[in-house]
């Protein structure tokens, strides 16, 4: 199906997650000219200052499929994005309603790629769109040549092209889409528990002396309709504390969140950010 134009679209749903992604998606939006905002949140997920920054803000739980459609439907919304996660632990503690329970139950993989697939296709069933959000936030996605902190030793640069061969690799394998490598060794892999917790893990396993690299890509053919890959002043942090001394990000395929706190923070920092091809 194509993708209606950004100007085509006058009433835009966010189905949104936590930290500052549906925040970014909103104003971009509304900053392109889009008349309404319609945002759906999660209950301990995401932030109740959205409302600020959106007409409407409707309150679920996690897992009620059936009033998220109502929601779009009733407010005569045709078009919607995700953004923002939804933490492993509360996907765990889920309490499915009867549509999405049946939508699981038909699954024979459960991941992203197949969970968030199975829902843009319930919400087209009732009409509403899932569409990219990338329309609005291509200025928030570095490309080749981006580069911030100091400049890199040719043992890191190996070290980047190796971890983004391996992070491709297990993402196609939908394991995970982050890697942990120092001097040609795989430290850690992104699993369920996250793009943060497997940076912790990789930087105790460089055994606190630092010099790890983190690389953190999109699927080959990757949907760009969900699980947008993102970093934030919330990773750059937690690679810091980590001892992680480069950190490579796919080229116009990853959302760089919160830039002015980023930049601010490395510059105080002995980490570098840069995009790898």
């Amino acid at each position: 199906m194509t993708q209606p134009m950004p100007t085509e679209i006058y009433n835009l749903g966010i189905i949104a997650g936590s930290r500052s992604l549906p925040f970014l998606i909103a104003r971009e939006a509304r900053r392109a000219g889009m008349k309404r905002i319609v945002a759906v949140g999660f209950e301990g997920e995401t932030d109740p200052a959205l409302s600020a920054v959106v007409d409407e803000l409707v309150w679920l739980k996690v897992g009620q499929l059936s009033k998220l459609i109502a929601a779009f439907r009733e407010r005569d919304v045709r078009h919607c994005v995700m953004g923002g996660q939804i933490a492993p632990k509360n996907l765990f503690d889920v309490r499915p309603d009867f549509r999405a329970m049946m939508l699981l139950f038909k699954l024979k993989e459960k991941n992203a790629h197949t969970i968030f697939g199975g829902i843009a296709a319930e919400l087209q069933k009732e009409g509403v769109t899932l569409i990219e959000a990338t329309p609005w936030l291509t200025e928030s996605m570095p490309g080749p040549g981006f580069h911030l902190g100091p400049k890199v030793s040719a043992g890191l640069k190996e070290d980047l092209a190796y971890g983004f061969r391996i992070a491709k690799e297990t993402a196609r394998l939908e394991i995970g889409q982050t890697v942990v490598v120092k001097e040609g060794v795989v430290l850690a892999v992104e699993g369920f528990e996250g793009t943060d917790r497997c940076i912790e893990r990789g930087g105790e396993l460089a055994g606190g002396k630092g010099g790890a690299t983190v690389v953190k890509v999109a699927k080959l053919n990757h949907d760009m309709r969900f699980d947008i890959p993102c970093i934030g002043k919330r990773t750059i942090e937690t690679c810091i504390k980590a001892g992680i001394q480069l950190l490579g990000i796919e080229s116009r395929s990853t959302i760089l969140l919160e830039r002015d706190e980023v930049e601010a923070v490395l510059k105080r920092a002995r980490l570098t950010l840069c995009t790898v091809e």
